[in-house]
Formats: C-alpha cells, sequence, structure tokens
C-alpha cells in the first residue's frame, strides 16, 4: 500500500531549524523526523512512499540520495570513477520524491499526485512533523470496516502545561503535560480511497478546510481514536521533547526495535 507524506511546508514556528532545513528534516536522536514516521509505517508493512515536496525539497532528495549511497562501506575508483558500497545494510522501502510546488496548499499537493495514486486504490497519507505509538494495521481495518471514504486518527493533544489535582488548598497530584480530555483533533495518520480527489480540486486546496469539512458533510468521514502517545514537532518545545524521550530510550513511537 503506499504512503503519502506531505512534507512541503514552510514550518513558521519552527524557524530557528527551519530557516536552513524543512521541518521535516528536523532531527530527533540524529535522524530527520521524517525519517521516524517512514520508520514507524516500514514496521508495519507498508514501505512505499510518495513524500510530496515544496519548501527546500532538494535538502529531502539530497538526504535519501545519501542515505542509500552512502550506506555501508565504500570503495572509489579515482582513475575510473566507478563507485562500490559493501556490508550495505538498507531499509527495504521504495521512496518517489515528488515536486509539489513551493507553495501549494496540502490538498493541492495531494491533488498533484492523482496521477500515481488514482487507480492504485486505498492509500494512506500523514505530515511530515509529528509521531506517535499508534498501531498502522489495526488503523487500517478499522477503515475497510467503516466503508468511508477517509479516515483520520482522533488523538487528545497534550496539555501545554501541567494538571493539578487539588484536596483544598493542598496539590494532592502534579502531572506534567498529560494527555488531558479537552477535545480531539486531528492526529494526521489517515487511510484514503481515491474519491477523495474528487473534494480537491487546485493548488490553493487546503485539505483540512475544504476537502475534509466537506467529507464530514456527506457522512464519508470516520475517526479511529487513539488514546496513547501522539505528539506533534510545532515548536523547539515540541522538539526538545521529542529528543529527551529518545535520549532516554522511552520514546513510545519508537516500534521497530
Amino acid at each position: 500500500m503506499k504512503v503519502v507524506l506531505l512534507a512541503g511546508g514552510l514550518g513558521t514556528r519552527l524557524a530557528e531549524e527551519t530557516e536552513v532545513k524543512p521541518k521535516p528534516m528536523v532531527e530527533i536522536g540524529g535522524r530527520p523526523i521524517l525519517w521516524h514516521i517512514m520508520k514507524q509505517y516500514a514496521h508495519h508493512g507498508f514501505k512505499e512512499f510518495y513524500v510530496a515536496l515544496g519548501y527546500k525539497g532538494e535538502a529531502i532528495k539530497r538526504y535519501f540520495l545519501d542515505y542509500y549511497s552512502l550506506n555501508g562501506s565504500v570503495t572509489i575508483d579515482f582513475c575510473s570513477g566507478q563507485l562500490q558500497t559493501r556490508n550495505r545494510e538498507c531499509d527495504d522501502w521504495v521512496i518517489h520524491l515528488e515536486d509539489t510546488g513551493a507553495q501549494t496548499m496540502t490538498g493541492g499537493r495531494l491533488k498533484r499526485l492523482e496521477p500515481q495514486l488514482r487507480d492504485g486504490g486505498t492509500f494512506m497519507l500523514t505530515y511530515g512533523d509529528g509521531v506517535c505509538d499508534l498501531d498502522l494495521g489495526r488503523l487500517l481495518e478499522f477503515h475497510r470496516r467503516c466503508g468511508k471514504l477517509a479516515t483520520i486518527t482522533a488523538v487528545r493533544p497534550p496539555a501545554r502545561f501541567g494538571g493539578l489535582v487539588f484536596e483544598g488548598d493542598l496539590v494532592a497530584e502534579f502531572t506534567e503535560k498529560p494527555q488531558i480530555g479537552e477535545g480531539w483533533i486531528n492526529g494526521g495518520f489517515m487511510v484514503l480511497e481515491p474519491g477523495v480527489f474528487d473534494y480537491l480540486e487546485g493548488d490553493d486546496t487546503i485539505l483540512e478546510a475544504h476537502a475534509l469539512e466537506r467529507l464530514a458533510e456527506d457522512g464519508q468521514l470516520a475517526a479511529y481514536r487513539h488514546e496513547n502517545f501522539w505528539q506533534c514537532m510545532d515548536t523547539i518545545r515540541d522538539k526538545k521533547l521529542l529528543e529527551s524521550l529518545w535520549e532516554r530510550g522511552d520514546a513510545p513511537w519508537r516500534v521497530w526495535e
């Protein structure tokens, strides 16, 4: 099954990092967050990726070209110009790096991929800036049971501040950034049918505000509730949180090991 990764946004709220690289290339544990997302999909058996490029897309192309060619030991014959690699341990992925325009909106990026996806049946889609411990196989099963054109993953966002439980004037419990019940949001991990392309128009189409709203109005949008870990990387604070989880070996999204 094909997986679309939207990786073309500006990432303005993470400007400290994204002035020199696209947001999906911001690193967690020495690897771009895009790599983490792809490792999760591959763990569940989804290994063909369409990466919708935009802002600084050449950096993503360069990363994956190097990721392939520089893996393992390398021998270079300077006279002939031949390059040989040995002891290569490479992920068995197929990656399509697709230019979808510097200013194109999320729905427009997906629309540009219609020729590659329209005849391929069900496909998955997510953004290049969030991780979770979602079982993608169960998400797909849920989508098929519902029989709708689109399924989103609903998550509860982490609180920005610590949660307090009182006993009189004393704090009985303090929880740092709990996952709280203040409403469900779109967590970004979606399963879509080709019929979704009928809800998309040109480059200015916003997937969320245009297509998903119309799908909901037509009764064609299902939601899979994910109660466990989910975290997007919108700010430097978010990046530091993910980095700290990775460094201490407590990264819930690291399902592949």
